[in-house]
């Protein structure tokens, strides 16, 4: 999945690439209609509840958002997630279900990797049926007023959000092994409320 998707992602009008070996990234702006961010922030709205985390590292307020599991049964969601396959080249059928992230005034979610470590006591709980997290794509569905960055802190790589920009990144490296390069800080909202969502895809068909 991770070979094919660089090349296809690189491909696509528009397309911005961090120019660094480190990591594989890659930025689009306008990706998703206003109204289509509109849209998703109405559901994410309506179905919130507090985040979760595998393992928070012993942190307290490790992350603070909160999330929304998007049903791809709603006509709406299932155009979203077909955008994004298409967009990235990857299989639908490799993907995790989308969801919503919103984070209110002093919400963040610290420096962390999507991927699950493979040395981890609870990677088998979290891959033995799908296999780890290949590449992840985001998309900011506003601006807040003050805050909410996302910052990959190994690379020195701070985005800002912007409505209906894409973030995409590959958490393996060339051999398969996760690449710690991908660390990344949902950095905290100041002023006003950020959206985002998430989609992420695996290495073997999602079983969920």
């Amino acid at each position: 999945m991770s070979t094919r998707a660089a090349p296809f992602l690189a491909g696509q009008p528009g397309i911005q690439r961090f120019p660094g070996k480190e990591l594989e990234l890659f930025i689009k702006r306008d990706f998703l209609s206003l109204e289509e961010c509109v849209g998703l922030m109405a559901r994410i709205d309506a179905n919130r509840r507090p985040s979760t985390i595998a393992d928070d590292m012993g942190y307290e307020a490790f992350r603070t958002s909160e999330t929304c599991d998007l049903d791809d049964a709603d006509p709406f969601i299932a155009t979203i997630n077909g955008k994004l396959a298409t967009f990235a080249g990857i299989d639908p059928a490799y993907g995790e279900p989308l969801q919503g992230q919103r984070y209110a005034v002093g919400q963040e979610f610290k420096a962390h990797t999507d991927y699950f470590e493979p040395q981890g006591g609870d990677y088998e709980t979290y891959c033995g049926r799908s296999g780890n997290r290949t590449w992840t794509l985001m998309v900011y569905l506003n601006a807040p007023g003050a805050g909410g960055a996302t910052r990959f802190t190994r690379i020195n790589k701070i985005i800002q959000p912007e409505p209906g920009k894409l973030l995409a990144w590959n958490n393996r490296l060339p051999d398969g092994a996760v690449n710690g390069a991908s660390l990344h800080h949902g950095m905290k909202v100041r002023a006003g409320t950020k959206y985002i969502i998430t989609k992420w895809y695996r290495e073997q068909v999602w079983v969920g």
